[in-house]
């Protein structure tokens, strides 16, 4: 069996400087992390995947969200991203596995472990490591490679659910 690195949802709308204000990551400090993270892991042989939060492209999407619209520059994965695979999947829910196309690649790859990192680790990340779980992965947040707009209080009580699931942090 495997490990799979996830890269969640590592995007412009959510790190360049145009993005909106909610999402205020610290952008530096986060990219540097993920990039040694994707580096170690590749240099591993470890297969890397990014993962990418889809919004369609609607009138009223736009008007709701205004962020991950489907093919728009803001969609896209983050420039400063160093990209050491060719394995990019698109979802449209927070758990990444809910894309079918994703689950037949790690199948084909007989993966059992799915390390994450990327963001936001009490949303999209969250959500995806859930998802493994009840899946049958086991599955592994890396701290430093994620990042919240949440409050403290929020990451405790997510953490808590997250180690009660069964999911590991390292």
């Amino acid at each position: 069996m495997s490990t799979v690195l996830f890269v969640i949802d590592m995007q412009n709308d959510y790190l360049y400087e145009k993005r909106k204000k909610n999402f205020s990551y610290n952008t530096q400090q986060l990219v540097s992390a993920v990039n040694e993270i994707t580096k170690q892991y590749n240099n591993s042989n470890h297969d890397v995947i990014y993962i990418r939060h889809i919004i369609q492209n609607l009138p009223t999407n736009r008007l709701l969200f205004g962020y991950s619209i489907a093919g728009t520059e803001g969609a896209e994965l983050y420039s400063g991203l160093n990209i050491v695979s060719k394995y990019c999947f698109d979802k449209l829910l927070g758990d990444a596995l809910s894309n079918k196309k994703l689950r037949e690649l790690l199948a084909q790859k007989g993966c059992d472990t799915l390390h994450l990192c990327g963001l936001d680790e009490c949303g999209c990340v969250t959500a995806t490591a859930l998802g493994a779980v009840k899946r049958g992965y086991n599955a592994v947040i890396i701290r430093k490679g994620t990042a919240t707009v949440f409050s403290a209080g929020k990451v405790a009580k997510t953490h808590n659910k997250l180690k009660n699931a069964g999911v590991r942090f390292i």
